[in-house]
């Protein structure tokens, strides 16, 4: 989940750390009660500054995603089904973004891409 970040991406680095653990808690990945790794261990392991981290955690916490305890650490929170659910509703329609976007640079039309989507799902197609 905590892999590198892509310094070149226009989405801030603590946007990208707050949106794996939001992906991680919608896929029941990280479970109510999980601790976050420590800000400085986070920092370290993603080589970033540790402002970025709180940043990512405080809007976490802010969203109901966190809980951030004075001197125990980061957990996460119990999750209802209708916010994951709604969490996993907006990472579908981001990467359907990316991949329309991608698409978009190959000059592709969108018979081109609702064909491939459909093969890649197994559905049939008229051909």
């Amino acid at each position: 989940m905590f892999n590198k970040l892509d310094s070149r991406s226009p989405i801030p680095l603590y946007d990208q750390i707050a949106t794996r653990i939001r992906v991680a808690v919608a896929a029941g990945e990280l479970r109510s009660g999980t601790a976050l790794p420590s800000v400085r261990q986070l920092a370290t392991r993603l080589r970033v500054n540790p402002a970025t981290v709180v940043q990512a955690y405080r809007e976490l916490e802010a969203e109901g995603f966190v809980a951030m305890r004075q001197g125990a650490g980061t957990f996460v929170c119990e999750v209802g089904m209708a916010k994951r659910s709604s969490e996993r509703a907006k990472q579908a329609r981001r990467l359907v973004r990316n991949m329309l976007g991608e698409a978009a640079r190959l000059g592709l039309d969108g018979d081109e891409i609702a064909e491939a989507v459909s093969r890649e799902l197994g559905v049939k197609t008229h051909e």
